[in-house]
């Protein structure tokens, strides 16, 4: 089986969060297995599902800078230097059986990668264990600055988490997103990317390049098919950023 592949250019944050929605719901109705990557328009924090929109003023580096609330869990990620992906499958399809170890499937073959380029990473904690709310009673803020099993760590000791993940799944069909680190951001400073902790310098396109026939052969994928939303996908997509990601209720709604 072949996957579809969508490679989008940078675009607002309201409107990658919706594209990931139509995907998943396109998946719910019986659509194809999507591999996505894509970028953002200019520095953005999307916060977790869970997190509470006060908590943004936590991190003054990123205020300014715009927001959108994910519909997965975990901590907030301040998108700018990095590669975003997504991959929406119905879980009755062949990929679908990959779902309970798509986490470690897909940072595996990114170690891979990375080790490729002379990038030394690793399993945080050795394989996934759970994801979503943190046990910590009051966890960071931003994700990278959480761990837990399965996530990509780097560095010295392993201490820079340079890539994570997050699931979601509805009606039949599953959903996970991620961010890997490429680089040192203004707006979040705090954090180290593969080209601090490696010394190696990876431009979105090459890391994509790069990873695509691995991260295919993790699925079980025999190739894939370069496409992009369909009619109707757009059309969802549209729905999503103005009756959800980018209305003030759905924003404020923790």
């Amino acid at each position: 089986m072949r996957l579809r592949l969508i490679v989008d250019p940078p675009a607002r944050g309201t409107w990658n969060m919706a594209v990931d929605e139509a995907l998943l719901e396109s998946a719910a109705c019986g659509g194809p297995a999507t591999l996505r990557f894509y970028q953002w328009s200019e520095p953005t924090l999307s916060l977790g599902y869970f997190q509470a929109l006060a908590d943004r003023d936590q991190h003054p580096a990123s205020r300014s800078c715009p927001l959108v609330r994910r519909a997965s869990g975990g901590g907030a990620i301040l998108h700018d230097r990095e590669l975003t992906y997504s991959i929406a499958m119905p879980l009755a399809s062949r990929f679908g059986r990959a779902a309970d170890s798509l986490y470690t499937r897909v940072h595996q073959s990114l170690l891979e990668t990375l080790a490729g380029e002379g990038v030394r990473a690793t399993l945080f904690g050795g394989t996934h264990a759970s994801h979503g709310a943190s046990a910590v009673a009051a966890p960071p803020l931003l994700c990278f600055q959480r761990r837990s099993a399965g996530d990509v760590v780097a560095g010295v000791q392993a201490a820079d988490k340079i890539a994570g993940s997050a699931q979601r799944r509805q009606r039949g069909a599953l959903l996970q997103h991620g961010s890997i680190l490429l680089a040192r951001s203004n707006r979040a400073p705090e954090l180290s990317g593969i080209a601090e902790v490696a010394g190696v310098a990876l431009s979105p396109h090459t890391l994509m390049d790069l990873w695509t026939p691995r991260l295919l052969a993790a699925l079980g994928a025999e190739g894939a098919d370069i496409s992009s939303l369909s009619a109707d996908e757009q059309k969802l997509a549209a729905g999503f950023e103005r009756d959800r990601f980018a209305s003030s209720e759905w924003e404020n709604r923790r």
